[in-house]
């Protein structure tokens, strides 16, 4: 991952969730996504602007997704989600954080609210 990183920050634990999440705002960027990667290391993520569904079609690697509203809340959290499956689509949804598979795993759920730093 390269670029600016944002800290994803978990308000309602009062704890950091990753601290190295790149923003993926543009058409393009939303689109490649995590394509091409192999794996996403401990404390990294890729936001999703806006996002309410993903897919991992030509993904090497299952990753957990936080769907966020549009002040942060979490909608839903879905674990480990595989290759070549598409996620739910989360009514209300804004945003997406992608993070490892198990990343999510005690940190976050539905209701909490996330803040980008």
């Amino acid at each position: 991952m390269s670029g600016t990183y944002l800290v994803a920050y978990n308000r309602t634990r009062a704890r950091e969730l990753a601290p190295r999440v790149e923003l993926a705002d543009g058409l393009r960027s939303r689109l490649v996504g995590l394509l091409g990667r192999s794996a996403l290391g401990r404390g990294e993520g890729l936001w999703l602007v806006p996002c309410s569904q993903v897919h991992m079609f030509f993904m090497r690697f299952p990753i957990d997704v936080v769907f966020l509203d549009a002040k942060g809340r979490v909608l839903q959290v879905v674990r480990e989600l595989r290759p070549w499956r598409v996620s739910p689509w989360v009514r209300g949804a804004h945003s997406a954080l992608e993070l490892p598979a198990g990343g999510a795993a005690g940190v976050v759920d539905a209701g909490d609210v996330l803040e980008m730093r």
